[in-house]
Parts: structure tokens; C-alpha cells; sequence
């Protein structure tokens, strides 16, 4: 059997999908170990009996690393590799390196914002893989900005000098040896990044933790189903938005129900006696794509990946980082909508709701990615690929 270690960042989007596939390697005798910045989060995530190397690093939303809320573009693409994703890596390091020496992986296994762990793999001379939790950089994301990709190529270049093997010439954000896309062609899009290399293995959705009790006697089979989530690192922004949402949704109460993920508290507590919108901190979202009929987002790719996984089609309302990417994908598919977080009102949101839910098109797009990605393998396909490069087999010659 091999060992793997799982080098990932403080955040929730970059760590499920890693779970499931840590969990196939474990279920089929390998060896686990993790290294991030916040130890609890990952046991909170993939069990408590983890084993979880500790790293120093900044943690979202605190410190200077905080993000003003109202920067977006090129400004909070800049702001998140100066004050999160370089800061990372340079302090990971050093525990990564304590990690790959104590545990001695046959392979390391990078998500894509955690460059540290490629970066030290590639100095120790270990195989590593990167665990690609957003499709966003698999296409030309700086073709309408180059001087923002000349930045980072230098900034990337001076991580790989001050981390790494100095003589590489590879981007580490993606493996030479294995990159797991945690996603398809079919919604990234014809000019998906391609390589011999890259291994498009669809989402990986795995049970997770159990939420808080549900009340799923609540739900009312006679109406479509809306769950609207911005996920967890968006708790900032999201109060206009939400506001918005609700006002939308409840003037279609006659044919609609909708669950409001609220982490922040935006929206105020939620009357229990509500019987047309349910605002929660925690919702268990798995379970409820199961039943929902649309989902309203901020394109983040996990949320995206998982409604898509059950063929439920999406408005999407990017906020920043890769969020306009996806909501390309998506729309781009046919699957959904965009519409714009900062300015949609409550008429427009509505008629996009109205949209995905009754337009046949979006609900056969989504289908037709449910097929792909179900069909790509997921977790246990990813699992044969690193199983293969902990061997020693070349991308050539894996499935």
C-alpha cells in the first residue's frame, strides 16, 4: 500500500472535494496524512481522526488578510495572491517539508491554491499531483488582462525560486507528473486546457459531516424547490444580495419554496412558522439538490460542480476571484444564468429564477453535464490516477 500526503489551504471549497478522494484511498488500504494551515477544519471535514500536520499560514477573513469588500477584478485577483495565496505558500512550507519528512508519502497531492505542497514535492524529488478544486484556470483567464498574467508568472517564478526546485520551469499550479480537474470538458468548455497529464475526473462528492437537524417534513413536494447559497467565504457582501433573493422569492410563493443559506446572519433569524422561505446558517446542501429544482449561487465552483452533479440548473451571481469564470461555464453550457450580484433587483432575479425553472433548455444542459459527470469516475477515478503515480506510472500510461 502507499502513503499520501494532502497539502491543502484553510478553506472549505478547496478541502470537500479532497475528502472524497481521501477517503477511496483510505478504503482501499492507503495510508492518509494532511498539512494545512487550520487543523481543525480539516478534521471538522474529513473526520476527526485525520491526521493533520500543522502549518503556519494566514486564515481567510482574518488579519491582513481580510479583503475590503468592495474590490473586484484585476484589483481582487492581485489582493488575493499578495495577502493570501503568496503568504500561504511561503509559510506553509517549511511544515510541509516537516510533513513529507516525518511521513514519507509516495506521493503529495497539492490543491491548486496550496502551492507549497507542489513546490516542496518538487524540491524533495517526490511525485506529486495537483488537486484542481477550480476549473477557471484550465482556460485563458488573462487573455483580456496580459499584464496581470506577466505579474503573476513573475510572482510565481520568485515562489518556485525561494521554494522549489530553482531549476523547474513548469507553472505550479499544475503537476508534470498528474493533474486531477475536478471537473469535464463538457461544462469548461471546448477550449478546456489540455495534457497528457491532465486527467478530467468530474466533480468528487462524497458524504460529508452531518448538519444541523433539517426539518424535512418542511419541504412541499406540490412546489419547485430553490435553494440559494453563497457558500462560506462570502459573508461579508452578501446582505443586499440575500435581501434581493427574498424579495423575489416570496412573490412566487405559490409554486416556489426556497432555503436560504445564511452563515452571516444577514437576513436576521428565520420565523419557524415560515411555511415559504427557510433562512439557515448551515444547510445540508447534498442532500437537498437531491430535491431541489434550481439553485441560485455565486459560482463557486464547488456549488456549482454539486448542483450540477444532480442535474439542477443554476442563476448564477459571481462576486469575484474565479466566480466569473465558472458563471461563464455554466452559461456558456446552457445550464443557467447570469445575473449581476451587485446590481440585480428583486423583478429581474425573479424572471431568472422563473427561467431555470420552467425553460426546458437550461434543465437538459444540466442533464446532459449530470451524464459527464458521472460518467468521468469521480473520486474513485481520481484515486486509480494517484494510486498509478505512486507506483511510478507516467501520465502516458495511466487510463
Amino acid at each position: 500500500m502507499s502513503r499520501f500526503l494532502f497539502v491543502v489551504p484553510p478553506l472549505v471549497g478547496h478541502i470537500n472535494p479532497a475528502t472524497g478522494v481521501a477517503a477511496e484511498l483510505t478504503a482501499r488500504g492507503h495510508e492518509l496524512a494532511w498539512a494545512c494551515a487550520d487543523p481543525d477544519l480539516v478534521r471538522r471535514l474529513a473526520g476527526e481522526s485525520a491526521r493533520v500536520f500543522p502549518c503556519a499560514g494566514p486564515v481567510p477573513g482574518t488579519g491582513e488578510g481580510v479583503r475590503p469588500p468592495d474590490i473586484r477584478g484585476p484589483e481582487a485577483l492581485k489582493f488575493l495572491w499578495e495577502a493570501f495565496l503568496a503568504p500561504l505558500a511561503e509559510q506553509m512550507a517549511p511544515g510541509v517539508t516537516a510533513a513529507v519528512e516525518e511521513f514519507g508519502p509516495d506521493a503529495v497531492v497539492a490543491d491548486q491554491q496550496a502551492l507549497a505542497g507542489g513546490l516542496v514535492a518538487e524540491r524533495l524529488g517526490v511525485p506529486w499531483a495537483t488537486s484542481a478544486t477550480t476549473s477557471a484556470e484550465f482556460t485563458d483567464v488573462f487573455a483580456g488582462m496580459p499584464k496581470v498574467g506577466l505579474w503573476l508568472d513573475g510572482l510565481l517564478h520568485r515562489l518556485r525560486t525561494d521554494l522549489g526546485d530553482p531549476n523547474g520551469t513548469g507553472d505550479p499550479r499544475f503537476s508534470p507528473h498528474l493533474v486531477l480537474a475536478f471537473s469535464t470538458p463538457e461544462l469548461v468548455g471546448p477550449e478546456a486546457r489540455q495534457g497528457e497529464q491532465i486527467r478530467w475526473v468530474g466533480p468528487s462528492i462524497a458524504s460529508r459531516p452531518a448538519a444541523p437537524d433539517f426539518p424535512w417534513d418542511w419541504l412541499d413536494p406540490a412546489r419547485s424547490l430553490v435553494l440559494v447559497s453563497l457558500g462560506t467565504a462570502n459573508t461579508d457582501v452578501g446582505a443586499r444580495f440575500l435581501t434581493e433573493c427574498v424579495t423575489a422569492l416570496r412573490a412566487r410563493t405559490d409554486r416556489v419554496q426556497a432555503v436560504i443559506a445564511d452563515p452571516g446572519g444577514a437576513l436576521g433569524p428565520s420565523d419557524e412558522e415560515d411555511k415559504d422561505l427557510l433562512v439557515l446558517p448551515s444547510i445540508p446542501q447534498l442532500p437537498l439538490l437531491e430535491r431541489a429544482d434550481a439553485v441560485v449561487s455565486h459560482a463557486g465552483h464547488n456549488t456549482v460542480c454539486e448542483a450540477l452533479w444532480h442535474g439542477v440548473p443554476l442563476v448564477v451571481a459571481p462576486i469575484r476571484d474565479d466566480q466569473p469564470v465558472i458563471a461563464g461555464q455554466v452559461t456558456g453550457a446552457g445550464a443557467g444564468i447570469r445575473v449581476r450580484f451587485g446590481r440585480v433587483t428583486a423583478p429581474k432575479l425573479g424572471a431568472a429564477i422563473d427561467a431555470v425553472l420552467h425553460e426546458p433548455d437550461h434543465r437538459a444542459a444540466a442533464d446532459r453535464i449530470r451524464t459527464a459527470f458521472r460518467a468521468a469516475g469521480g473520486s474513485r477515478a481520481a484515486a486509480t490516477h494517484l494510486e498509478l503515480l505512486a507506483t511510478g506510472a507516467s501520465p502516458k500510461e495511466t487510463p
